[in-house]
Order: C-alpha cells, then structure tokens, then sequence
C-alpha cells in the first residue's frame, strides 16, 4: 500500500467525524498549531488528528523534502526543465550569506544591485532625481504577471508606511487600464518603471510604449523619465533609457517569487529603503524558520501538508483564501498565481503523469466583505471549501480600534461557525421561538441548518508590518515549494502561459485583416467575424 492510499484509507474512517469532536481531546489548539517568531497558524479546526499528521510528516520526509530544501538554498538547479537554480531567497539573503551558483558567489551582485536601487530610491524620494517639471511626484510601474502582481500586493499591504511619490501600477493590455492610470498625471513629473526581464513582454512593451507616446507629448527629454527592471541591456538602450536606471536580475529569479528584488523597485519608492530592507528580513527570518524547524513545528511545512490533506486527500478542488485585513486585498490573487503557476501541473518530475491530482484552485477576498458575498456557499453549499483566515491582532488605527475589534470578532466567528454548524435541533428551536408550527415550521428550520464541520486555518500576526508581511509571503513560497515536492513536480516552470501566447500572436493579423481565418475552428472564425474591426 503506498502512503497516498494510506493516508485516503484513513480519512475514510474519518469523514464522518466531526472536527469539534476533536477538541475534546485536552490541548488540542496547542497541539495543531505552529509558531514563527510571532507568527501563530492554527490548525486545529481541520480534521488531522494524531494519526494523519504522523503519516503526513512521514510522507514529506519519504518525498525528500530536507534534501530538496537544502538543495534550493545551496543553489543546486532544481528547476531542471529549464536548468536553473531556483534562489529568490538570495535576494533576501544576510549581509554575510554565501550563494553559490556553479561555483560563483551571486551575493556580492546581489548587494550591489539592491544598494543601486536604495539609491535610486532615496535620491529620487528626496526630490534630487527630477522630471522636466520638478520633483518627481508619481511613479508608474509597467509589467505583468509576477512583474505586477507582488509589488501591487505589497504597495497596498503597506500603506501606512508611504511617505515617498505616489506608486501606480499598469498591467493589463486593455488600454482602459493604463489611460485610467494615467488620467490626472503630469507627465511633467511622472517617472515610469518598465518591469520586463526580457523586454519583450508584449503586454509590458505595448503600454510602456503608450507611456512613451503620452508623455512625449510635453516631456523633450522622456528618457530621462524612465528607468527600467530587465536584463535586456541593448533594448533598454534602444528604449532610450540611461544604463544606471536599469535593474536587473538572474534567471534564477522567476517572476513570481521576485518581488524581493529590483522587481520591488517601485515598493521600495513608495516605502523608503529601511522599510524594505525590512520586508527582505521579514522574509529571512521565515528562511532560517523553515531551514532549522523540525517538520512538525515547521509552519511552511505544516501549512503544505494540511493544504495535501485537503486537496489531494479529501478531495477538496479549492482553497479560499481569506485576509481579515483590507490592506491585504490583493494578497489571494498574489497567492492564486504564486500556487497555481506553481503547482498547476500534470506532468511529473520524470515526465510521467501525475499519480494524484496537483495544486487546487485558489481564490480569496479580504473580511469581511467577503461574508456579504460568496460565504453562503461555504457555509452551506454542497462542496466543502478549506479556509484560510488571516487577522492581525492590531490595526494601524488605534482612534478605530473598536472597528478592529468587530473585525477580529467577525474572523474568529466565521471560523468557529463553519466548523460547529447548525443543526436541525437547534434551527427548529429557534424557528419555534417565531410562532411556526408544523410542515412550515421544518420547512423553514432546513434553510437555517449549517452542516458544519467545515475546515478552517487561523495565521495570527501582531501588526501588519513590513517585517510581517515579508513573513507571510516567504511563508506561502514555502508552502508552495514543500506541496511541489511531495507531488513530485517542479513548481518553478510555467509552459501553460506559452500556447495561448503564440496563439494570440497568430490572430492579431487575423483581426486585423491581414490573414485569412481559414484554417481556424468555427467557433474561432465565428468570433473573429463579429470582433474584427
């Protein structure tokens, strides 16, 4: 028998179990949580007993999870689809950190880069980096994907600690989204980042380009206005943009997990250098966590195996991701890319098929606007969806700490009900209380029944700081690399992006009348004719 399938052989003899049920073992919240620093994750509202966590911690150590670990901080290419090292913890790495990647040390470069980017940042924050109308009073960062989607997460997150330029961001081809961007801007004092490793990003290049054009307009000299994240040298160049505005990085940064660097140029703008070197040691802390914690006081360690549990155990598709905290409003579709780029794969290590099913689909809003929209469906919706609540035990508002208050409130109850339910017992009392009797009385008592039993995590934090905020998304790269490695796949590739990428280039042509749609499916050809221009 493998441990996959005795790991199901042993949630059937469960799953009808009632997680409450479990607490009446004493310490059970003790026991099923796991602290970082001043970190908390409670498990203790899923359905792993002793049991099931003996066999889960014993599956990720079969799966080569500690050779795997030091394997990626010692720089080995453990993304070998592509033959490279996977080490975006480099770029968080300690003042007296050695990397080595084929025998050469990365960190002095490392260092460089982030101190020319501290520079940057202060001159242009202190007014000494201008535009042709004074002080730079916006900045606008261009890219896409993980060039867009960790410093928009993080530039929100840390709102009460912006004190430089205001920081936009652009993204989407849809030319409605950069001319909204835009609206209101003086092009006279507006710098624009263009984030694109390659430079050749379409989506990137196109509205750096409408950038261009926009500002041209009263700007003589727009190079002078842009600065660049790319290791495209000569394009840059040709862009018109000056050598020392150009921040690059290695092929062993892959987009998703590159926020810690120049990809965080614009974070860095908005928050200052000491608060972004404190997200990195925020990040670094959870390094040296999941590198010395044994497995079973290993949050990452932990936080993957409850995600195994639920997705590749019970059979639960999706995860809904769950911030009490509106600062952190972008942080699930963050995390939706980093754990579904990740870990949405097929295809094993070795090329084989997967024997089990890969990463589950995660999505999320902040509470509690989230109770007022898709929380009916958790609470009593025919499939099971796993939460994962976070909540800071303060704000940043101390004249609106009751308003927090009612916030944690509402966290901790929403947890507390998914698990607990309501019966029909208990929802007929109460529709007793109202006057029905009768058929209409068990009528209206079965829409008031909450079947519970429904697994939740807790993360607790202190303060939405930058430090903690580095914690939690080293935490979830973690998790996301422990989770690939039991599954057996390598989560540091992406060929899913590609064939719509090249199919898309195929019908520009096509919508534009320059080639003949022939060829394509009739569903294509017919959706070409009602959109071509």
């Amino acid at each position: 028998m493998t441990k996959w399938q005795a790991l199901k052989d042993h949630h059937q003899g469960v799953t009808g179990r009632s997680i409450l049920s479990l607490f009446e073992t004493e310490g059970r919240a003790q026991a099923f949580s796991v602290g970082a620093d001043d970190l908390v994750l409670d498990y203790s509202k899923t359905n792993i007993d002793a049991a099931s966590k003996a066999m889960l911690l014993d599956l990720a150590k079969v799966s080569g999870v500690a050779e795997k670990r030091a394997a990626m901080f010692g720089g080995a290419k453990i993304n070998d689809t592509e033959g490279r090292a996977v080490l975006h913890t480099a770029l968080r790495a300690g003042p007296e950190a050695v990397i080595t990647v084929d025998g050469t040390d990365v960190m002095p470069e490392v260092r460089a880069t982030l101190a020319r980017m501290a520079e940057f940042a202060l001159a242009l924050r202190a007014g000494r980096i201008t535009g042709q109308g004074g002080a730079i009073t916006d900045v606008i960062n261009i890219g896409i994907g993980g060039s867009d989607l960790g410093p928009v997460m993080a530039t929100l997150a840390l709102a009460p600690y912006h004190d430089g330029p205001r920081v936009h961001y652009v993204s989407n081809v849809d030319g409605a989204h950069i001319a909204d961007v835009l609206k209101g801007l003086n092009p006279e004092t507006t710098l624009v980042i263009v984030a694109s490793k390659t430079f050749t990003t379409i989506e990137t290049m196109t509205n750096a380009e409408t950038a261009r054009a926009w500002m041209a307009e009263t700007v003589r000299d727009t190079g002078a206005q842009f600065a660049a994240v790319s290791t495209a040298a000569e394009k840059t160049a040709a862009f018109g943009i000056d050598p020392s505005r150009v921040f690059g990085f290695e092929d062993w940064v892959g987009g998703r997990y590159s926020v810690w660097g120049p990809i965080g140029l614009a974070v860095m703008i908005a928050v200052g250098p000491e608060r972004f070197e404190a997200f990195l040691a925020g990040g670094r802390a959870m390094d040296d966590h999941f590198q010395s914690a044994d497995f079973a006081q290993n949050m990452p360690v932990m936080l993957a195996l409850v995600g195994i549990w639920h997705n590749q155990i019970c059979g639960y598709t999706t995860r809904a991701v769950l911030p009490y905290e509106q600062r952190l409003s972008r942080l699930p579709a963050y995390l939706q890319q980093l754990e579904m780029e990740s870990n949405g794969k097929s295809v094993a290590m070795d090329g084989s098929a997967l024997p089990v099913d890969s990463g589950p689909v995660v999505w999320g809003e902040p509470g509690t606007n989230g109770q007022h929209a898709f929380y009916q469906l958790i609470h009593q919706g025919t499939r099971v969806v796993p939460c994962e609540f976070m909540v800071g035990k303060a704000g940043h508002e101390p004249e609106l700490a009751p308003m927090h208050l009612l916030l944690v409130s509402n966290c901790l109850a929403q947890s507390e009900a998914l698990m607990r339910g309501r019966s029909l017992a208990e929802a007929t009392a109460i529709m007793a209380k109202k006057g029905l009797t009768g058929a209409e009385l068990e009528r209206q008592a079965r829409h008031r029944v909450f079947p519970g039993n429904r697994p939740s995590t807790t993360l607790v934090y202190p303060q939405l700081t930058p430090f903690v905020l580095g914690q939690i998304v080293a935490l979830y790269e973690h998790r996301v690399f422990v989770e690939g490695v039991i599954l057996g796949l390598n989560s540091y590739d992406q060929w899913g992006v590609e064939l719509g990428k090249e199919l898309a280039l195929a019908l520009q042509p096509i919508l534009e009348g320059r080639e003949s749609v022939a060829g394509k499916d009739g569903s294509t050809q017919m959706l070409v004719g009602l959109l071509k221009v």
